[in-house]
């Protein structure tokens, strides 16, 4: 397949995707118009569509001849972030136009990349071996994961999946490049919300009350402390709140307090740990201090595990096909995705795609205001995950040491 042709092709309607979805961006589980003008390009490519209730969309690609099933994800839900009309330079090219919300991670660009993907493979069905499954996901960033329902499914379907693929966009590589890590590429997380009840009452009479802030600030003490007592220095494993929310004046004792932050990890085990002891401290400081606990939510996602089979294939096809200089070495993110279920389950990858361009200004971090993606970087990672799915669908990698992870342990915690 000549790749850089076809995809030259496209490169007018793959930014042309990728706008219309910045300018459209709709909250995790809210992806309805979002999910419609999928499903419509999808038609047109001769495709039908599955739209997983609270999950997203599936459609598959049959070249007609056996082989080789391949997943290609992308999420599409938008960040609850009010975006800036400039980035780090210049105006932006694409603006949201839905207050309040914006593509501040770079889903826009991961969908209009894999609906390119998508209709150039499906236009080239003669030139390749196999199946590919386009996965459309809900919900990646918050709430209700999509992913979880999408998986269900295709289990619950019987459709079966020798590997899959994704990519993220990154906002400190250059456009033009693309890293392929082995191992852990982005951390596993392990998400709270919880509520301490206690007894509202009088600034000046504490005694007569039972304060929830007490019981917090005891609780953020001694789960700091846990993290320089317990946790080995050469792991990598952080933690914050996010959210803390109590009362409104001085003098007036609130009767409850909500926070909510998640932790971070890059192995499954050191995530579990903190979630075990997370708990017994959070009972201890109830006893101790008189209130009570409710989960409002919880949520554990695992490590975003590339296995080394898919990831030295991915190197060495977009070394050939894009050249040497296209890869670029960079360190693990600590950033958390749920793309990392779908990568316990089958064998594959996560890639990055570079979109820093600092001619358009781009450059700035995800979940930011001011980020922007360098439009040219979609053109290399259009290029790149078509080698590399090529190259899958035509070796056939031998995967029979791949552990498959339990999926409804996983599901029931994502």
């Amino acid at each position: 397949m000549d790749i850089k042709k076809y995809v030259e092709a496209e490169v007018p309607e793959l930014i042309a995707a990728r706008r219309h979805f910045h300018e459209y961006p709709e909250g995790s589980q809210q992806e309805f118009k979002t999910m419609d003008y999928i499903e419509d390009k999808l038609t047109q490519m001769g495709l039908s569509c599955v739209r997983v209730p609270r999950g997203g969309i599936l459609a598959t690609i049959d070249s007609g001849k056996p082989g080789y099933t391949v997943l290609m994800r992308a999420d599409i839900d938008a960040l609850p972030v009010q975006e800036d009309t400039v980035n780090l330079s210049k105006p932006k090219v694409a603006v949201s136009k839905n207050e309040g919300y914006s593509h501040a991670c770079g889903h826009d660009g991961h969908i209009a990349m894999l609906l390119t993907e998508g209709k150039i493979l499906a236009e080239h069905t003669d030139e390749w071996e196999g199946k590919v499954i386009l996965m459309f996901e809900q919900a990646e960033e918050f709430g209700e994961r999509g992913g979880k329902h999408l998986l269900q499914y295709i289990q619950d379907q019987g459709i079966h999946v020798d590997t899959c693929y994704a990519t993220h966009v990154r906002w400190d590589i250059p456009v033009g490049k693309m890293a392929v890590l082995d191992d852990g590429v982005m951390s596993g997380a392990f998400f709270f919300r919880v509520r301490l009840n206690g007894k509202g009452g009088h600034g000046s009479r504490p005694d007569l009350s039972i304060n929830p802030i007490d019981a917090f600030i005891a609780f953020g003490a001694a789960l700091q402390s846990l993290r320089m007592r317990a946790v080995s220095p050469d792991h990598c494993l952080t933690y914050s709140f996010g959210s803390l929310q109590a009362g409104q004046e001085p003098n007036i004792i609130p009767p409850f307090l909500t926070f909510a932050g998640s932790c971070r990890f890059f192995d499954n085990n050191d995530g579990e740990f903190f979630s075990k002891k997370f708990h017994q401290i959070l009972d201890h400081v109830c006893e101790e201090y008189g209130v009570t606990a409710e989960i409002k939510e919880e949520q554990f996602l695992p490590v975003t595990m590339n296995d080394r089979t898919c990831a030295a294939l991915a190197r060495n096809t977009i070394a050939k096909t894009l050249g040497e200089d296209v890869l670029y070495p960079t360190a693990h993110w600590m950033a958390s995705e749920t793309f990392g279920a779908a990568l316990a389950i089958y064998p594959g990858i996560l890639a990055f795609t570079g979109i820093n361009a600092p001619e358009v200004g781009s450059g700035a971090n995800h979940h930011n205001a001011k980020f922007d993606i360098g439009e040219k970087g979609l053109v290399t990672g259009v290029e790149s995950a078509l080698a590399y799915v090529l190259a899958v669908l035509k070796e056939k990698p031998d995967f029979s040491d791949f552990k498959t992870a339990d999926l409804k342990e996983l599901i029931a915690r994502l």
